[in-house]
Protein backbone atom coordinates (compact mmCIF):
# COMPACT_ATOMS: atom_id res chain seq x y z
CA UNK A 1 0.00 0.00 0.00
CA UNK A 2 1.45 3.56 -0.53
CA UNK A 3 3.74 4.86 2.26
CA UNK A 4 3.46 8.40 3.69
CA UNK A 5 7.39 9.51 3.99
CA UNK A 6 9.58 12.61 4.66
CA UNK A 7 10.47 14.76 1.47
CA UNK A 8 11.94 18.78 0.39
CA UNK A 9 9.81 20.29 -1.60
CA UNK A 10 9.96 23.87 -3.57
CA UNK A 11 6.01 24.82 -3.64
CA UNK A 12 7.10 28.35 -5.76
CA UNK A 13 9.95 30.11 -8.11
CA UNK A 14 12.46 31.63 -5.08
CA UNK A 15 10.90 30.50 -1.90
CA UNK A 16 12.42 28.16 0.75
CA UNK A 17 12.12 24.37 0.48
CA UNK A 18 10.25 22.81 3.19
CA UNK A 19 10.40 19.57 4.68
CA UNK A 20 6.89 17.82 4.34
CA UNK A 21 4.88 14.37 4.34
CA UNK A 22 4.76 13.06 0.71
CA UNK A 23 3.08 9.90 -0.64
CA UNK A 24 5.08 6.97 -2.28
CA UNK A 25 2.71 4.55 -4.36
CA UNK A 26 3.54 0.75 -4.91
CA UNK A 27 5.74 0.59 -7.84
CA UNK A 28 3.97 -0.62 -10.73
CA UNK A 29 4.89 -2.03 -14.04
CA UNK A 30 8.94 -1.00 -14.84
CA UNK A 31 9.06 0.92 -11.77
CA UNK A 32 11.17 0.45 -7.86
CA UNK A 33 10.97 2.12 -4.88
CA UNK A 34 13.86 3.17 -3.26
CA UNK A 35 14.95 3.79 0.43
CA UNK A 36 17.22 6.51 0.00
CA UNK A 37 20.40 6.60 2.02
CA UNK A 38 22.17 9.76 0.82
CA UNK A 39 21.69 12.97 -1.84
CA UNK A 40 24.19 15.03 -2.81
CA UNK A 41 22.94 18.37 -2.80
CA UNK A 42 23.37 19.75 -6.98
CA UNK A 43 22.93 23.67 -7.98
CA UNK A 44 20.85 21.63 -10.31
CA UNK A 45 18.11 21.23 -7.32
CA UNK A 46 19.06 25.02 -6.97
CA UNK A 47 17.90 25.61 -10.10
CA UNK A 48 14.63 23.81 -10.16
CA UNK A 49 13.86 26.06 -7.15
CA UNK A 50 14.33 29.46 -8.58
CA UNK A 51 12.34 28.23 -11.63
CA UNK A 52 15.42 27.60 -14.22
CA UNK A 53 14.34 24.72 -15.25
CA UNK A 54 10.59 24.77 -15.74
CA UNK A 55 7.89 25.69 -14.02
CA UNK A 56 6.49 22.56 -12.97
CA UNK A 57 5.70 23.06 -8.94
CA UNK A 58 5.97 22.25 -6.50
CA UNK A 59 9.36 19.84 -6.91
CA UNK A 60 10.19 17.30 -4.99
CA UNK A 61 13.89 17.84 -5.16
CA UNK A 62 17.06 15.35 -4.63
CA UNK A 63 19.07 13.14 -7.34
CA UNK A 64 21.91 12.63 -6.90
CA UNK A 65 21.52 9.63 -4.59
CA UNK A 66 22.10 6.00 -3.55
CA UNK A 67 20.10 3.64 -1.36
CA UNK A 68 18.54 0.37 -1.74
CA UNK A 69 16.01 -0.73 -3.64
CA UNK A 70 12.70 -1.79 -1.27
CA UNK A 71 10.29 -3.27 -3.66
CA UNK A 72 9.89 -3.65 -7.71
CA UNK A 73 6.99 -3.75 -9.81
CA UNK A 74 5.86 -6.35 -12.40
CA UNK A 75 8.17 -7.07 -14.99
CA UNK A 76 11.43 -5.82 -13.41
CA UNK A 77 14.01 -8.34 -13.47
CA UNK A 78 17.47 -5.93 -13.54
CA UNK A 79 17.47 -5.23 -9.43
CA UNK A 80 15.70 -6.64 -6.67
CA UNK A 81 14.78 -6.01 -3.10
CA UNK A 82 18.08 -5.61 -1.19
CA UNK A 83 19.97 -4.77 -4.11
CA UNK A 84 22.39 -1.44 -3.25
CA UNK A 85 22.14 1.36 -5.87
CA UNK A 86 22.93 4.24 -7.63
CA UNK A 87 19.85 6.52 -8.76
CA UNK A 88 20.37 7.86 -12.87
CA UNK A 89 18.60 9.95 -14.87
CA UNK A 90 19.68 8.35 -17.66
CA UNK A 91 17.37 4.68 -18.03
CA UNK A 92 18.27 4.13 -21.79
CA UNK A 93 15.20 2.47 -23.32
CA UNK A 94 17.16 0.64 -25.67
CA UNK A 95 14.84 1.37 -28.91
CA UNK A 96 15.18 5.02 -29.71
CA UNK A 97 17.45 5.83 -32.87
CA UNK A 98 20.39 6.43 -30.78
CA UNK A 99 19.95 3.13 -28.59
CA UNK A 100 19.81 1.52 -32.03
CA UNK A 101 22.94 3.47 -33.53
CA UNK A 102 24.76 1.60 -30.69
CA UNK A 103 24.97 5.41 -29.00
CA UNK A 104 22.81 4.54 -25.63
CA UNK A 105 24.36 7.14 -23.99
CA UNK A 106 22.79 9.44 -26.13
CA UNK A 107 19.25 8.08 -25.65
CA UNK A 108 16.66 10.02 -26.80
CA UNK A 109 13.65 8.58 -24.64
CA UNK A 110 14.96 7.89 -21.10
CA UNK A 111 12.28 6.27 -18.85
CA UNK A 112 11.10 7.84 -15.37
CA UNK A 113 8.13 6.39 -13.39
CA UNK A 114 4.80 6.59 -14.58
CA UNK A 115 3.42 6.77 -11.46
CA UNK A 116 3.23 10.08 -9.68
CA UNK A 117 4.75 10.54 -6.44
CA UNK A 118 2.09 13.36 -4.20
CA UNK A 119 1.59 15.68 -1.29
CA UNK A 120 -0.81 14.26 1.28
CA UNK A 121 -3.46 16.14 -0.24
CA UNK A 122 -3.05 14.69 -3.56
CA UNK A 123 -1.01 17.33 -5.15
CA UNK A 124 1.37 15.83 -7.90
CA UNK A 125 4.79 16.51 -7.63
CA UNK A 126 7.83 16.68 -9.99
CA UNK A 127 10.90 15.08 -9.10
CA UNK A 128 13.71 16.45 -9.69
CA UNK A 129 15.29 14.68 -12.99
CA UNK A 130 12.87 12.14 -12.92
CA UNK A 131 14.30 11.06 -9.46
CA UNK A 132 13.06 13.31 -6.47
CA UNK A 133 15.52 11.57 -3.59
CA UNK A 134 15.46 14.33 -1.22
CA UNK A 135 13.23 12.00 0.88
CA UNK A 136 12.97 9.05 3.24
CA UNK A 137 12.14 6.53 -0.05
CA UNK A 138 11.67 7.62 -3.60
CA UNK A 139 9.87 5.82 -6.65
CA UNK A 140 11.71 5.54 -10.22
CA UNK A 141 11.40 3.61 -12.81
CA UNK A 142 13.55 0.39 -12.53
CA UNK A 143 16.08 1.41 -15.52
CA UNK A 144 17.35 4.24 -13.22
CA UNK A 145 18.62 2.24 -10.82
CA UNK A 146 22.42 0.89 -11.46
CA UNK A 147 23.63 -1.88 -8.82
CA UNK A 148 27.05 -1.61 -7.55
CA UNK A 149 28.77 -3.08 -5.02
CA UNK A 150 27.10 -2.30 -1.56
CA UNK A 151 29.71 -2.13 0.49
CA UNK A 152 30.60 1.28 -0.87
CA UNK A 153 29.75 4.43 1.29
CA UNK A 154 26.58 5.97 -0.04
CA UNK A 155 27.60 9.80 0.49
CA UNK A 156 30.47 9.00 -1.68
CA UNK A 157 29.17 7.01 -4.54
CA UNK A 158 25.84 8.71 -4.79
CA UNK A 159 27.30 11.77 -6.17
CA UNK A 160 28.22 9.44 -9.48
CA UNK A 161 24.43 9.91 -10.24
CA UNK A 162 24.85 13.52 -11.15
CA UNK A 163 27.72 15.62 -11.14
CA UNK A 164 31.15 13.53 -10.68
CA UNK A 165 29.55 11.64 -13.65
CA UNK A 166 29.56 14.61 -15.47
CA UNK A 167 32.84 15.90 -15.07
CA UNK A 168 34.75 12.71 -14.94
CA UNK A 169 32.84 11.57 -18.44
CA UNK A 170 32.61 14.56 -19.48
CA UNK A 171 37.16 14.02 -19.57
CA UNK A 172 37.40 10.69 -20.52
CA UNK A 173 34.33 9.33 -22.50
CA UNK A 174 33.39 12.98 -24.26
CA UNK A 175 36.90 14.33 -24.59
CA UNK A 176 38.75 11.27 -25.23
CA UNK A 177 41.62 11.93 -22.31
CA UNK A 178 44.42 9.69 -23.44
CA UNK A 179 47.78 8.81 -22.32
CA UNK A 180 50.63 11.78 -22.50
CA UNK A 181 46.97 14.35 -23.45
CA UNK A 182 47.47 18.21 -22.00
CA UNK A 183 44.15 18.77 -20.19
CA UNK A 184 42.67 22.11 -18.88
CA UNK A 185 40.08 22.41 -17.19
CA UNK A 186 38.28 26.17 -16.87
CA UNK A 187 36.31 25.95 -13.43
CA UNK A 188 37.00 23.61 -10.40
CA UNK A 189 33.50 23.28 -8.57
CA UNK A 190 32.54 19.63 -7.73
CA UNK A 191 32.13 18.94 -11.48
CA UNK A 192 35.36 20.37 -12.86
CA UNK A 193 37.17 18.59 -10.38
CA UNK A 194 35.37 15.39 -11.32
CA UNK A 195 36.34 16.27 -14.92
CA UNK A 196 40.65 16.64 -13.33
CA UNK A 197 40.78 13.25 -11.85
CA UNK A 198 39.21 11.68 -15.36
CA UNK A 199 42.10 13.40 -17.08
CA UNK A 200 44.76 12.38 -13.98
CA UNK A 201 43.27 8.85 -14.30
CA UNK A 202 42.89 8.29 -17.65
CA UNK A 203 47.19 9.23 -18.03
CA UNK A 204 47.13 13.35 -19.01
CA UNK A 205 50.60 14.21 -18.00
CA UNK A 206 49.46 18.28 -17.68
CA UNK A 207 46.71 18.76 -16.18
CA UNK A 208 46.27 22.69 -15.64
CA UNK A 209 43.04 23.67 -13.33
CA UNK A 210 41.75 27.33 -14.18
CA UNK A 211 39.43 29.39 -11.28
CA UNK A 212 39.51 32.40 -9.75
CA UNK A 213 39.48 31.51 -6.71
CA UNK A 214 42.78 30.20 -5.04
CA UNK A 215 41.31 28.03 -2.52
CA UNK A 216 39.44 26.22 -5.33
CA UNK A 217 42.84 25.68 -7.46
CA UNK A 218 44.75 24.63 -4.02
CA UNK A 219 41.52 21.91 -3.85
CA UNK A 220 42.11 20.94 -7.62
CA UNK A 221 45.57 19.99 -6.68
CA UNK A 222 44.10 16.76 -4.76
CA UNK A 223 42.31 15.75 -7.60
CA UNK A 224 45.29 15.61 -10.11
CA UNK A 225 46.19 19.27 -11.08
CA UNK A 226 49.67 19.34 -11.80
CA UNK A 227 49.51 23.22 -12.70
CA UNK A 228 46.88 26.17 -11.68
CA UNK A 229 45.99 29.65 -13.21
CA UNK A 230 43.94 32.30 -11.40
CA UNK A 231 42.36 33.86 -14.27
CA UNK A 232 41.45 36.81 -12.58
CA UNK A 233 45.61 37.31 -12.32
CA UNK A 234 46.71 36.66 -15.91
CA UNK A 235 45.54 35.81 -19.18
CA UNK A 236 44.22 32.31 -19.17
CA UNK A 237 44.99 31.64 -22.74
CA UNK A 238 48.22 32.60 -23.02
CA UNK A 239 49.35 30.92 -19.48
CA UNK A 240 47.67 27.28 -20.60
CA UNK A 241 50.36 27.92 -24.21
CA UNK A 242 52.96 28.44 -21.89
CA UNK A 243 52.18 25.32 -19.78
CA UNK A 244 51.89 23.83 -23.23
CA UNK A 245 54.71 24.39 -25.55
CA UNK A 246 53.36 27.66 -27.04
CA UNK A 247 50.87 25.22 -28.52
CA UNK A 248 47.62 24.89 -26.19
CA UNK A 249 45.86 22.21 -24.68
CA UNK A 250 44.91 18.63 -25.85
CA UNK A 251 41.47 19.01 -24.39
CA UNK A 252 40.07 22.14 -22.85
CA UNK A 253 36.86 21.10 -20.86
CA UNK A 254 34.57 24.50 -19.77
CA UNK A 255 32.62 23.66 -16.77
CA UNK A 256 31.27 27.16 -15.86
CA UNK A 257 28.89 27.35 -18.90
CA UNK A 258 29.43 31.34 -19.90
CA UNK A 259 30.45 32.76 -23.24
CA UNK A 260 34.01 34.62 -21.50
CA UNK A 261 35.12 31.06 -20.28
CA UNK A 262 33.99 28.97 -23.26
CA UNK A 263 35.71 31.41 -25.64
CA UNK A 264 38.88 30.96 -23.10
CA UNK A 265 38.40 27.27 -23.78
CA UNK A 266 38.51 27.71 -28.01
CA UNK A 267 41.53 29.84 -28.37
CA UNK A 268 43.42 27.59 -25.39
CA UNK A 269 43.11 24.26 -27.13
CA UNK A 270 46.02 23.29 -29.79
CA UNK A 271 45.13 23.16 -33.44
CA UNK A 272 43.12 20.33 -34.01
CA UNK A 273 42.18 19.75 -30.08
CA UNK A 274 39.24 19.26 -28.67
CA UNK A 275 36.70 21.80 -26.40
CA UNK A 276 34.13 20.02 -24.24
CA UNK A 277 31.38 21.89 -23.02
CA UNK A 278 29.95 20.66 -19.80
CA UNK A 279 29.06 23.64 -18.07
CA UNK A 280 25.34 24.73 -18.05
CA UNK A 281 25.04 27.41 -19.74
CA UNK A 282 21.34 29.74 -19.16
CA UNK A 283 18.73 29.99 -22.48
CA UNK A 284 19.61 34.15 -23.18
CA UNK A 285 23.57 33.26 -23.33
CA UNK A 286 25.09 33.64 -26.55
CA UNK A 287 28.88 33.57 -28.53
CA UNK A 288 30.26 34.61 -31.17
CA UNK A 289 33.35 33.23 -33.00
CA UNK A 290 35.04 34.19 -36.32
CA UNK A 291 34.11 31.20 -38.70
CA UNK A 292 37.40 31.03 -40.02
CA UNK A 293 39.29 30.57 -36.56
CA UNK A 294 36.70 27.62 -36.32
CA UNK A 295 37.61 26.25 -39.73
CA UNK A 296 41.44 26.68 -39.36
CA UNK A 297 41.99 25.77 -35.93
CA UNK A 298 40.04 22.28 -36.59
CA UNK A 299 39.32 19.67 -34.07
CA UNK A 300 35.93 19.04 -32.01
CA UNK A 301 33.56 21.60 -30.39
CA UNK A 302 31.62 19.33 -28.47
CA UNK A 303 29.40 19.72 -25.32
CA UNK A 304 28.44 16.64 -22.78
CA UNK A 305 25.90 15.54 -21.48
CA UNK A 306 25.83 13.70 -18.32
CA UNK A 307 29.53 12.93 -19.32
CA UNK A 308 28.20 10.65 -21.71
CA UNK A 309 27.89 8.09 -19.64
CA UNK A 310 25.92 5.23 -19.67
CA UNK A 311 25.21 4.18 -16.03
CA UNK A 312 25.26 0.11 -16.49
CA UNK A 313 28.61 0.41 -17.49
CA UNK A 314 30.33 3.42 -16.15
CA UNK A 315 29.05 2.88 -12.34
CA UNK A 316 30.43 0.13 -11.34
CA UNK A 317 33.69 0.76 -12.65
CA UNK A 318 33.95 3.68 -10.87
CA UNK A 319 32.68 2.09 -7.88
CA UNK A 320 35.56 -0.24 -8.03
CA UNK A 321 38.00 2.56 -8.81
CA UNK A 322 36.49 3.73 -5.74
CA UNK A 323 36.91 0.73 -3.43
CA UNK A 324 40.35 0.44 -5.29
CA UNK A 325 41.83 3.71 -4.12
CA UNK A 326 42.42 5.01 -7.06
CA UNK A 327 39.65 8.00 -7.34
CA UNK A 328 38.61 9.54 -4.10
CA UNK A 329 34.98 9.82 -4.18
CA UNK A 330 35.13 11.06 -0.61
CA UNK A 331 37.22 14.08 -1.27
CA UNK A 332 33.60 15.63 -2.51
CA UNK A 333 31.76 15.12 0.46
CA UNK A 334 32.20 18.38 2.11
CA UNK A 335 29.83 18.07 4.89
CA UNK A 336 26.97 15.85 5.73
CA UNK A 337 23.76 17.04 6.98
CA UNK A 338 20.17 15.95 7.79
CA UNK A 339 17.31 16.26 5.35
CA UNK A 340 15.93 19.50 6.93
CA UNK A 341 19.34 21.08 6.03
CA UNK A 342 18.82 21.47 2.24
CA UNK A 343 18.03 25.62 2.20
CA UNK A 344 21.14 26.24 4.40
CA UNK A 345 23.61 23.82 1.74
CA UNK A 346 21.76 26.05 -0.82
CA UNK A 347 23.25 28.78 0.88
CA UNK A 348 26.65 27.62 1.61
CA UNK A 349 26.86 27.04 -2.23
CA UNK A 350 27.22 30.78 -2.90
CA UNK A 351 30.46 30.63 -0.24
CA UNK A 352 33.14 28.58 -2.28
CA UNK A 353 33.87 26.08 0.82
CA UNK A 354 31.62 23.66 -0.09
CA UNK A 355 32.56 20.77 -3.09
CA UNK A 356 28.70 18.94 -2.16
CA UNK A 357 26.73 18.79 0.87
CA UNK A 358 25.59 15.35 1.61
CA UNK A 359 22.08 14.41 2.86
CA UNK A 360 22.33 11.60 4.68
CA UNK A 361 19.02 9.58 5.75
Amino acid sequence: MPQTVKGVVARAKGEPVELVDIVIPDPGPGEAVVKVEACGVCHTDLHYREGGINDEFPFLLGHEAAGTVEAVGEGVTDVAPGDFVILNWRAVCGQCRACRKGQPWYCFDTANAEQKMTLTDGTELSPALGIGAFAEKTLVAAGQCTKVDPDAEAAAVGLLGCGVMAGFGAAVNTGNVGRGDSVAVIGCGGVGNAAIAGASIAGATTVIAVDVDDRKLCRAKDFGATHTINSKESDTVEEIKKLTGGFGADVVIEAVGRPETYEQAFYARDLAGTVVLVGVPTPDMKIELPLIEVFGRGGALKSSWYGDCLPSRDFPMLVDLYRQGRFDLDAFVTEKIGIGDVEAAFEAMHGGDVLRSVVVL
